[in-house]
């Protein structure tokens, strides 16, 4: 895999697609960066500086943060995705923006291209077949910061072809990064089990059982986790744990997935988590209480 040569597409400016197109920088490839709002872009390029400088600062990566940002070009059409050999869609948890923005990139890549989402729930099948390439679809699943989690999960369609199952699994490695394979059910691996653990730490603040610091401190110690089921919810964003667990609800067709009402009702009140500056805690670093 020839990195100088390959141009890698972002398609998604947020946390989750800044942080996919700095470590494919990092880790040498061209990329480009696709939003809507110019807005978007310059602050996603604002937060991989930052990021950079401080791996920089700790000694985790030797090469000068300005030349590995310098291998990032912003855009704001999708057509300029074309030239991409590889584009990873990175959008919210939603499944008509996601169909939308996949088939408009399908359309406009080169034949022997590869099209991804990272969606952490929805059917790798149903966006595939919406982006008009199912053979040349797959989900590569980056875990949140990407730059620091060491593995992707990818998942396979029921279309895809072994040629892009086999790319998928090269260029994971090329990041630096360890692949886990799932089939293509509700919630893969990852978020299914994290949902789980997260919507019960909800039922067990809404009833009482212990508050938010227990409940953490609980798992961060005793299970040795690093760090505690409702702390990992105000990162990942309590709208998207929501949307993951709904999914899993619709999809397992099982009240065991069904999303707690004190989830529902921060998320109603837009609490979500760290982005918004309040969840279960508030970001001056007190629990909030329910």
């Amino acid at each position: 895999m020839q990195r100088e040569n390959m141009l890698v597409g972002v398609a998604g400016a947020g946390s989750m697609g800044g942080g996919i197109a700095q470590l494919a920088a990092m880790a040498g490839f061209r990329v480009r960066l696709y939003a809507r709002r110019a807005a978007g872009l310059d602050d996603a390029l604002q937060s991989m500086a930052a990021s950079l400088a401080k791996l920089h600062e700790k000694g985790l990566i030797t090469e000068e943060p300005a030349e590995i940002l310098a291998r990032v070009t912003p855009c704001n059409e999708v057509s300029l995705l074309s030239a991409c050999d590889l584009v990873i869609e990175a959008v919210a948890e939603q499944m008509e923006l996601k169909s939308e923005l996949l088939r408009s990139i399908g359309t406009a890549l080169g034949k022997d291209a590869i099209l991804a989402s990272s969606t952490s729930s929805i059917s790798i099948s149903a966006l595939g077949q919406a982006s008009g390439i199912p053979e040349r679809f797959i989900g590569m699943h980056f875990m949140n910061p990407v730059p620091l989690m060491e593995v992707v999960e990818l998942i396979s369609g029921e279309k895809t072809s072994s040629e892009t199952i086999n790319f998928a699994q090269q260029m994971t490695v090329a990041l630096g990064k360890q692949f886990v394979s799932s089939t293509d059910q509700p919630g893969f691996i990852i978020t299914r089990l994290l949902c789980v653990l997260i919507n019960e730490a909800f039922e067990m603040l809404r009833s009482g059982v212990a508050d938010a610091e227990a409940i953490d401190t609980a798992m961060h110690l005793g299970a040795h986790h690093p760090m505690g089921p409702l702390t990992l919810a105000d990162m990942i964003g309590l709208d998207v744990i929501l949307a993951a667990t709904e999914t899993l609800a619709n999809g397992m067709d099982s009240h065991k997935y069904a999303a707690s009402p004190l989830l529902r009702e921060y998320v109603a009140q837009g609490r979500l988590g760290r982005k918004s500056g309040q969840g279960v805690y508030r970001y001056d670093g007190q629990p909030v209480k329910p």
